[in-house]
């Protein structure tokens, strides 16, 4: 399929996985609008649209409160949505808020299309969070649905929600449900994106890694990998109505995957330290994606091996540290 021309609308645009999947769209042509708020402990950052290809219009504003949502939706062929907080340690926090996001700004945008009678085709970005602790190894998508934080049940709401009104108003809607992502501009401030952010800084500054626990188990998806899912289920009408797992090469324990950053840097170090109250009490153990379903439906396999997507995201951000932290 060419995208060539097409109007693609990107929500959380200026975020890691936004911004990467633009960059991609924009190589190949596409005229994209992007939709971010700047939340100030958000994903978003100005550094990840540099260098990008051809023009974009870059729209700042919030999901929740945006006026001319009908105006920005209008005539748009596809809609990436990958608006969202990915905070489990912030939900808690502040549940509140991650509700009024990950659901209830989804619910809001989702009213938009259908009162404006707009059907773009949809891959909404979900998570394997709401799972919890798993039951068994690799998680497929008839596992029990148990979510440990306020983040998984209102990712869970918000994805309920694209699918319902897929299946009662006739949107084209795909829900991908992503396992760790990693790769350039993550964030790497604070560990509020996730875990391997924050590493990925600290080793960078010549600061001991800390590695909570350290058995268990994660899969890893490079950036790169997630793109090319994202735009492999928004060609194949195989996907439409439903839920995929997207995971990436076999899991790693904690412990492995640091000796694997500090190998890929060529030095450095970790600490192992238990689990904080406030973490361990939310923590789903190990995990890995089973991720067949989305396979044969598309065609899509990872290509970015763990230490070559490691080598690849630690020289993207050694000349930029500075604009990230």
């Amino acid at each position: 399929m060419s995208w060539q021309g097409r109007r693609v609308l990107v929500t959380g645009g200026a975020g890691f996985l936004g911004s990467n999947l633009a960059h991609a769209l924009a190589r190949r042509g596409a005229v994209l609008t992007l939709v971010d708020s700047f939340e100030p402990d958000g994903g978003a950052n100005a550094a990840n649209l540099e260098g990008i290809e051809g023009e974009i219009c870059l729209v700042r504003g919030d999901l929740r409160t945006l006026e001319n949502l009908a105006e920005l939706l209008d005539g748009q062929e596809f809609l990436f949505n990958l608006a969202g907080l990915t905070s489990h340690k912030g939900s808690m926090e502040d549940p509140f808020r991650d509700f009024s996001v990950n659901a209830a700004a989804q619910l809001r945008l989702l009213e938009a299309l259908r009162h404006g009678g707009m059907r773009p085709r949809v891959v909404h970005a979900s998570t394997r969070q709401f799972y919890g602790r798993p039951r068994w190894l690799p998680v497929d998508e008839s596992h029990p649905l148990d979510p440990p934080d306020v983040n998984g049940i209102a990712k869970l709401a918000g994805e309920r929600l694209w699918l319902l009104y897929g299946r009662v108003y006739g949107l084209e809607v795909t829900a991908l449900r992503l396992t760790n992502c990693y790769g350039p501009r993550v964030r790497i401030k604070d560990a509020r994106q996730n875990f391997i952010g924050l590493w990925i800084r600290r080793i960078l500054e010549g600061e001991p890694i800390e590695v909570w626990g350290g058995d268990q188990l994660r899969d890893l998806t490079y950036a790169d990998d997630v793109v090319a899912a994202m735009i492999a289920a928004a060609e194949s009408p195989a996907t439409v109505g439903r839920p995929f797992n997207v995971g990436g090469f076999p899991a790693v324990s904690l412990r492995q995957l640091a000796e694997r950053l500090i190998a890929a840097h060529g030095g450095g170090c970790y600490v192992v330290k238990e689990f904080p109250e406030a973490q361990r009490a939310i923590d789903i153990g190990s995990f890995e994606a089973d991720d067949r379903a989305f396979r044969a439906a598309t065609g899509w396999v990872p290509k970015v091996p763990l230490a070559e997507g490691l080598a690849r995201t630690l020289a993207y951000f050694r000349p930029r540290l500075a604009d990230y932290c």
